[in-house]
């Protein structure tokens, strides 16, 4: 029997870094989805206040198994 996977996309944010928004979204997804496999993070953007990035912001696809 084959493994399906299922994938969502996601929009996370962190005023840390990229890599802290991407943690973060599969933090959260994980509360709810069971089996999260990877997340591909397909946009990164930042956010500029005052000659400063002030957040990070990502657009990932975060993919997980299906349960039978």
């Amino acid at each position: 029997m084959s493994n399906m996977l299922k994938v969502i996309e996601v929009l996370a944010e962190s005023d840390k870094s990229w890599e802290d928004a991407a943690a973060q979204a599969v933090a959260n997804a994980s509360k709810t989805l069971h089996g999260v496999k990877s997340i591909y993070v397909e946009n990164m953007e930042a956010k500029v206040e005052g000659d400063k990035i002030v957040s990070y912001r990502i657009n990932g696809k975060i993919s997980f198994m299906l349960e039978r």
